[in-house]
């Protein structure tokens, strides 16, 4: 049986040979893809081949019978995430995945170079359009998944239906010292300022606000347009027509207590929507339930606008897209705009180990991997983003030499080991001369 022991020793080491020269070859592969965006290194891990035992089920007493590769798993470590200044660029800290979808299904990555294509999509090198939560007319993120799309190059006017206006008016005035006439206003009021406003086809029109003290710590306030900007215009002798009045009343400390405002008419030239409803709001008024704390107020100092806004816009031009570390994807346009247009999803799963790969930086789901979890970034584990900046491979390359001179030298000894049994088959062979 010695023969036999011997021819067993070189197969032995045969498997040896092979195991060890698959491993050397998923160190080539870790080293040949060092500078892989987002790739995950690979280990070769080594199990050995069932023994034959000498004495039945008894414990010990077993011959190996060598060595096979077991389980070739990758290494999930984060790899570093350098900056690009590419604005389509994305980087996961975390354990999360991209998904994108293409002619062949859904697909998950780790490699965030993106970009858009000719058809305004956001897909990666191979084609393939990236996931995501898109955004309403009004830039809100909904929970709807699809493909994330840069907006069209013209956004749409938007009138304006609300102006904010934080004011002081000033307490020292004596009341009704003045009488508002429209004819004059800015001689008959105490004071005067203006804010711009948008009709319905994005035109842009000042209006002009008066405000005359009365009796009791109340105001009234006229809103006027330029009268060649008004359907009809102004009347006689007036180069204002009025389009909006109200009335304000304050405190004994000054604070708003109640705001009231007529029906107001907006009616504007070049064929925008008739009857243009705008709201005047001065504040958090104690009357609706407010504090009288924010916004206009009756102080002994001069009169003066604080602060105002509104929300309507011109039509405008999309002038930059980026991203932030939400992977939300604004747009800013030509009108001062800045709308949300959709947020980067990410996937986790439970066993990332078990995902297959298939080339282009990309994984597919399998059984053992488990079903995805996909949301957005930063919550239930999946990582968070980095903007302009792509991650790294995690090969680390003075680990990988160290491995590959241990398998080249596993290698040497295993190949030494058959020369032996060689010459001691010989050996054998040379009994009978």
């Amino acid at each position: 049986s010695s023969q036999w022991a011997i021819i067993s020793a070189m197969w032995t080491c045969e498997s040896g040979m092979a195991a060890q020269g698959d491993a050397l070859g998923e160190t080539a592969e870790n080293i040949a893809n060092s500078n892989t965006t987002g790739l995950k290194a690979s280990r070769a891990e080594f199990q050995d081949v069932m023994s034959r035992s000498l004495k039945g089920n008894d414990g010990g007493n077993q011959l190996g019978r060598g060595v096979r590769i077991g389980a070739v798993n990758p290494l999930l470590s984060q790899g570093s995430l350098d900056n690009t200044d590419r604005s389509t660029d994305l980087g996961i800290n975390g354990q999360g995945f991209f998904q994108v979808k293409g002619s062949e299904g859904v697909n998950y990555t780790r490699d965030g170079s993106f970009h858009f294509d000719k058809n305004g999509f956001l897909v990666n090198n191979d084609k393939q359009r990236v996931q995501g939560f898109s955004a309403n007319d009004k830039g809100k993120i909904e929970s709807k998944l699809g493909d994330i799309k840069s907006p069209n190059a013209l956004v749409n006017a938007t009138a304006t239906s609300a102006v904010k206006l934080d004011l002081n008016l000033d307490s020292r005035n004596v009341a009704n010292s003045k009488t508002f006439d429209p004819k004059d206003p800015y001689k008959t009021s105490h004071y005067a300022t203006a804010v711009e406003i948008y009709d319905s086809q994005g035109d842009k029109h000042v209006l002009n606000v008066f405000f005359n003290k009365g009796e009791n710590r109340e105001w009234t306030y006229h809103g006027m347009i330029d009268g060649k900007e008004m359907e009809g215009g102004a009347p006689s002798g007036q180069q204002l027509a009025q389009a909006v009045s109200g009335k304000l009343s304050f405190t004994e400390e000054g604070l708003l207590k109640s705001q009231e405002q007529a029906e107001s008419s907006f009616n504007f030239v070049g064929g925008a929507k008739q009857n243009q409803a705008v709201k005047l709001n001065f504040g958090d008024d104690i009357m609706s339930g407010g504090k009288g704390v924010a916004g206009t107020k009756q102080f002994g100092k001069d009169s003066d606008i604080i602060s105002w806004n509104q929300d309507g816009a011109s039509a405008g031009m999309v002038t930059n897209l980026s991203f932030n570390d939400d992977g939300i994807l604004s747009a800013s346009y030509s009108n001062g705009q800045v709308l949300d247009l959709g947020q980067i999803v990410l996937a986790k799963f439970e066993n990332p180990e078990a995902l297959l790969k298939i080339g282009g930086n990309l994984f597919k789901q399998s059984r053992d991997a488990g079903e995805p979890s996909i949301g957005i970034p930063r919550l239930s584990g999946r990582g968070s983003l980095m903007a302009k900046s792509l991650e790294r491979s995690n090969v680390d390359l003075a680990g990988e030499f160290v491995t590959m001179i241990a398998n080249q030298r596993a290698f040497q000894a295993n190949s030494k080991a058959i020369t032996t049994s060689d010459e001691l088959m010989n050996e054998v062979i040379q009994l009978k001369r």
